[in-house]
């Protein structure tokens, strides 16, 4: 079966983004070091999922080749294919994307149990809420920002009950991001 992973970038007090969607705070510009760890992370992966509120917005700015951006990493993000996860749309208005609604463990178990590589998500922050809550995720990996923000949307917002996780790694690196990498403490 499919993993399925989640890489987001965190303040150090646990947002994914500020309280207006801000992500000014994130450290840029990454070293060496952290690109080569998010490309063996992503090298298995054969799947990216989206809310379709970031789809909205991640989608269009991959395809329009971002200054400055890398061109393997966008190749990478452009030609990967993409399922968005909503109930609000019925067909994609992207290309190389599907759009998938209904019960979101129904949708997910579905896709993890396809053939192929990995999968993995960069939220937004319902989306990832839901996968955490519901225990969806194999993997967390969690890119640590030397910031404070203080306040904003949380990567573990309306989860209900604790979520237990496993620590397999802490990488640091010389940008001075440093990623955790967790597992759910399965029952």
């Amino acid at each position: 079966m499919r993993k399925f992973k989640l890489q987001v970038q965190v303040s150090v007090d646990g947002y994914m983004a500020g309280p207006n969607g801000e992500m000014d705070w994130m450290t840029f510009p990454w070293t060496d070091d952290i690109n080569a760890y998010i490309a063996a992370l992503t090298e298995s992966v054969d799947c990216i999922v989206l809310g379709r509120k970031l789809a909205e917005g991640f989608i269009p700015t991959w395809a329009s080749q971002p200054e400055g951006e890398d061109k393997e990493a966008i190749d990478w993000m452009n030609n990967t294919p993409k399922v968005v996860i909503s109930d609000s749309l019925t067909e994609s208005p992207w290309e190389n994307a599907t759009v998938a609604g209904g019960d979101l463990a129904e949708t997910v178990n579905r896709l993890k149990a396809q053939p192929g590589g990995d999968m993995i998500t960069y939220g937004g922050g319902t989306l990832v809420s839901s996968l955490i809550a519901k225990g969806l995720l194999d993997e967390l990996h969690l890119f640590v920002n030397p910031t404070a923000i203080g306040t904003g949307m949380p990567v573990f917002a309306n989860i209900g009950a604790y979520q237990r996780l496993s620590l397999v790694t802490a990488q640091p690196f010389d940008c001075g991001i440093t990623a955790l990498r967790f597992e759910p403490k399965r029952s």
